[in-house]
């Protein structure tokens, strides 16, 4: 039988507060880890999109340049113009 418990986040917060300094860096540790591991896949994702983008557009996003990069994402954002090519 799972059980489970449900907090508020002021509870958890009260929660972690109370606990000594070498368990809170650890729970710290633990979703400094987390949030790097979610950002890193956000990236990766966003990635793969702008190499498909590029793809599409007949261009290969790993033979850019940087600044070929930087110009392809403004384009990109401002829809109101044309993407270079």
């Amino acid at each position: 039988m799972n059980l489970t418990v449900e907090f508020t986040t002021n509870q958890v917060i009260q929660l972690v507060m109370q606990m000594p300094p070498e368990d809170k860096r650890t729970v710290l540790y633990a979703l400094a880890q987390q949030a790097q591991s979610e950002r890193e896949a956000r990236l990766d994702l966003a990635e793969n999109q702008l190499r498909r983008l590029c793809a599409e557009r007949g261009d290969n996003w790993d033979t850019m340049t940087e600044a070929q990069r930087e110009t392809f994402i403004d384009d990109l954002i401002h829809e109101d113009r044309a993407c270079a090519q």
